[in-house]
């Protein structure tokens, strides 16, 4: 007796399914995990565990973290990871990139009533520009460089300029009658960060007043076109996990580590040498240090006393 059509298709339906379960359900993870325990693949299987010299786990060798204090401020005998928009910070239950581009540039203000109070406004945003000045001002405080980067301002926000005043064809203000520096807020700075633009005095941003008529103008201003303080040090990755930062960025902080520690600066940068990789197989990317085993090989090496 030949069954009916749809009990043919249902009985199809369903040995479809469990050969698919028993193929994608059982077969294949049976034959990944296997995979995993051959020689050379055990060990990123496992997480890539990096352990200190007493056998503890100190992280992965893949996912970057943080050397700070409780406090959020860096270790001054650790080399520094590069900023983390993952979470609060190297998060990998949150990881994300900052999704800011080139046109992020302006900055939404806080309240200064929330401010005042010690409270946090919610709808304050800062730019990617704005980003990228404050972490440069932090970081060449910290190791004593230079921060100033173009189209920042000497406090460490971005210099951006709204002018406000008639326009030719193309769109442009030809003759200001209000410039206003966008990212300066007024009770925050007295002075912004220059006093007239084509003969008008610009004015610190006033919070609540709507600048949208004015034209956006970056400021490049007098800092050196090459910075002393790393693209890598005040961006985020797009994971915000990566546990590199440039040979650039670690001997920047070399001096500051070498001081810390009490040993030759020299000592470290050949710390710094020996956790470098090069490009992958030899022309992928560029070349990069692991901070985490870095740290590990100093603390190794030359402890810290403090």
């Amino acid at each position: 007796m030949r069954l009916p059509i749809w009990i043919r298709q249902h009985l199809a339906a369903l040995r479809a399914l469990l050969v698919m379960t028993v193929i994608l359900g059982i077969l294949y993870p049976v034959a990944i995990w296997v995979v995993a325990f051959l020689p050379g693949l055990h060990h990123d299987a496992e997480g890539s565990m990096v352990k200190t010299a007493d056998g503890r786990v100190a992280g992965s060798g893949i996912i970057g973290q943080a050397f700070t204090d409780s406090g959020g401020d860096p270790l001054k005998q650790y080399v520094q990871s590069r900023p983390s928009d993952a979470g609060d910070g190297y998060d990998p239950t949150a990881t994300a990139a900052g999704n800011l581009g080139p046109e992020s540039i302006v900055d939404t203000l806080p309240d200064p009533s929330l401010v005042a109070a010690g409270k946090e406004d919610e709808n304050a945003r800062t730019s990617l520009l704005t980003d990228v000045c404050t972490r440069s001002k932090a970081v060449g405080a910290i190791e004593g460089v230079d921060g100033s980067r173009p189209f920042c301002t000497p406090g460490g926000v971005g210099a951006v300029l709204a002018l406000i005043g008639p326009r030719d064809a193309a769109g442009h203000v030809t003759h200001p009658t209000e410039v206003v520096s966008l990212n300066e807020e007024c009770g925050v700075v007295n002075t912004p960060f220059v006093a007239a633009y084509q003969g008008v005095v610009v004015q610190c941003a006033k919070y609540g007043t709507d600048y949208a008529d004015g034209e956006v103008v970056p400021v490049r201003g007098t800092a050196p076109a090459h910075p002393e303080v790393p693209a890598d040090a005040v961006t985020a990755s797009g994971s915000g996990l990566d546990p590199h930062i440039s040979p650039a960025y670690a001997r920047l902080q070399a001096p500051r580590v070498a001081k810390a520690r009490g040993v030759p600066e020299q000592r470290v940068l050949l710390a710094i040498k020996d956790n470098e990789d090069g490009r992958v197989l030899g022309f992928l990317g560029e070349p990069r240090v692991n901070v985490l085993k870095l740290n590990i090989e100093l603390d190794r090496k030359y402890p810290f006393r403090g």
